[in-house]
């Protein structure tokens, strides 16, 4: 004779309530993880499909014919291509390495009880939080060859200005639309910077002040070391913003004079929102993708290979 056993309701309540403690973490991420998902797989998915097809908008709005690889051979064999990405990879590498430094100074500045600096603190966070399309249209006008406060100080100072002005010579757009991005986003690092300082223990410093260890000893074999993972992981972060920079790009220059500071955002915007070129437009957004991931990922290996977790 068969029998079937049943659990009383008394034994499976605790069964349960140790399941939803064990998974709750999960269960709360859940919706998140699913929202990115489709916000991100789905896109990048489509734009994959689409970058083996001719696909022009301009000709009709379903794919012609399947090309291969054709869509990524013209991308890499373009000449605007190339001078987007070299002028991509000069700009966050440049652009990275001098915000750190400068974010890294000013955090060493603000440690110091020096009066006022509670005003400096409010203050320096100001840039961040002004959209780049409108720092964009700020500095134009402090660009402008005819009366540009950035353009009159440079004069001032005898320093060389083109006669095409800061943004019509390929000599120095690229190094204009740079320092915008300095100016902007090296308050990011200095806060940063600045929150990771204040956790490192005073008695660490002051014992190696008094074994006569100087200030770039104390910062170099102290400081930075105990801040290590916050910095490299904001260099990774920043990086990678770097790299879609379009905004700055589409209003102060469009990506001249020529191609001189034409990027792989302005690029895309191009390709794809003004000749409607979608399949060129999404294997150049492929080769996009899989240049920063492999940089960051060499980043990340290099970075992290001694520490221990």
């Amino acid at each position: 004779m068969n029998t079937t056993t049943f659990r009383s309701p008394q034994v499976l309540a605790p069964v349960r309530r140790s399941f939803v403690r064990r998974n709750l973490p999960y269960l709360l991420i859940a919706p998140s993880v699913i929202m990115l998902l489709a916000l991100i797989a789905y896109p990048m998915l489509f734009a994959l499909r689409s970058s083996f097809y001719f696909w022009n908008l301009q000709v009709g709005p379903q794919p012609l014919a399947y090309v291969g690889f054709e869509n990524y051979a013209q991308a890499f064999n373009a000449f605007d291509f190339r001078a987007a990405l070299g002028n991509t990879l000069l700009l966050s590498i440049v652009g990275t390495a001098i915000e750190f430094a400068l974010g890294l100074a000013i955090a060493l500045v603000l440690l110091k009880a020096v009066p006022g600096m509670n005003v400096v603190r409010a203050l320096l966070i100001l840039p961040t939080t002004i959209a780049p399309i409108v720092v964009g249209f700020l500095f134009r006008y402090l660009y402008d060859p005819g009366g540009g406060l950035l353009t009159w100080v440079l004069k001032s100072l005898w320093l060389p200005v083109p006669a095409e002005g800061i943004l019509g010579s390929p000599s120095t757009a690229l190094a204009a639309i740079l320092f915008v991005d300095i100016w902007q986003w090296t308050p990011f690092f200095a806060i940063v910077l600045y929150a990771s300082l204040l956790s490192v223990p005073d008695e660490i410093t002051e014992a190696a002040r008094l074994d006569r260890a100087s200030a770039w000893t104390i910062l170099m074999r102290i400081k930075l070391p105990l801040i290590k993972r916050t910095a490299i992981i904001i260099v990774m972060l920043r990086f990678m913003q770097i790299f879609n920079t379009f905004d700055t790009v589409l209003v102060l220059t469009r990506g001249g004079p020529g191609t001189s500071t034409r990027t792989l955002g302005y690029s895309l915007y191009e390709q794809g929102l003004v000749n409607f070129n979608i399949g060129l437009v999404s294997a150049m957004t492929w080769i996009t993708v899989l240049i920063v991931n492999i940089i960051v990922a060499l980043y990340v290996f290099f970075a992290f290979r001694n520490e221990e977790w």
